[in-house]
């Protein structure tokens, strides 16, 4: 699992690296976001994935590693928006935005870790497209959530979902830098 640490800290370190330059450019304006729009975003870059997978002509020169590293980020911000909530105004600096960025990342790559360990990195063996299918799935479920007002009788959480998310992104990455 010392390789998969390694590559998903790198995936990491490209999707952190956008964050804070969008946080330079745009400051905290996504903190307005309620999550359905957060969700609305990730589902249409997962949408835009499973099309540039389906289809032969692309009109829009940019590849599914964008989208994904978009998927992650708007997870991260859903995350941070969860524990924090949503305001009126961007109230967050850059640095306090890094450090919560910071801190959904270490959970949700322990969560990661923790999956590995016991599923043995069965994702090494699955197709991009199945993750996608898979992220698609998730957006689903958040959505009837959110629709239901966060309650569920038995099932995760919203959070756990876009933990989910996250991971299945980065793991796609990490098969997209493979190829």
């Amino acid at each position: 699992m010392q390789d998969t640490s390694k590559q998903y800290d790198a995936v990491i370190k490209t999707c952190r690296d956008l964050f804070i330059n969008k946080m330079t450019d745009y400051g905290s304006a996504w903190r307005i976001l309620r999550l359905p729009s957060l969700t609305d975003q990730i589902f249409i870059k997962a949408q835009r994935i499973r099309g540039l997978q389906q289809n032969d002509v692309r009109k829009v020169d940019e590849g599914e590693q964008s989208e994904f590293i978009g998927i992650i980020n708007y997870c991260i911000m859903a995350l941070i928006q969860l524990e924090k909530g949503v305001v009126e105004q961007p109230d967050l600096e850059e640095e306090e935005a890094t450090a919560l960025y910071d801190a959904q990342v270490k959970a949700t790559k322990q969560l990661m870790q923790d999956k590995n360990h016991d599923y043995g990195e069965a994702w090494r063996d699955m197709r991009v497209s199945s993750l996608t299918d898979l992220i698609l799935q998730k957006l689903l479920r958040v959505k009837q959530i959110e629709d239901n007002s966060g309650k569920t009788i038995v099932s995760e959480g919203i959070d756990a979902n876009y933990q989910d998310m996250i991971n299945y992104a980065i793991f796609a990455m990490i098969h997209l830098t493979e190829q």
